[in-house]
């Protein structure tokens, strides 16, 4: 499965990387998601950077409250996917976050 690639989507993800700052960051994701939608992606990222550290199932599921579903979809994600996780975790390792 393909993120079909659109003038809309590029604009969507321009504007993400146009953010300079986290203060920025938090009023725009406020306006474009709910808050549910926020947390559901930060659990997801902290699901993936468990998973690359070898964390089990269960370990994830008692840290972050996430169904093994959810971290069986991560999982098949960071391990088949796009290599989005994958990407994201590394530059998260270099600047020490």
């Amino acid at each position: 499965m393909s993120l079909r690639r659109t003038e809309a989507t590029d604009r969507l993800f321009k504007s993400i990387l146009n953010l300079e700052s986290m203060d920025e960051c938090y009023a725009y994701f406020e306006d474009i998601c709910t808050i549910k939608e926020i947390q559901d992606m930060a659990q997801r990222l902290e699901t993936a950077t468990l998973l690359a550290e070898g964390s089990s199932y269960q370990e994830i599921t008692e840290k972050t409250g996430i169904s093994t579903a959810t971290i069986g979809r991560v999982s098949k994600c960071l391990n088949y996917g796009s290599g989005g996780y994958r990407e994201a975790l590394k530059k998260l390792g270099k600047k020490g976050e």
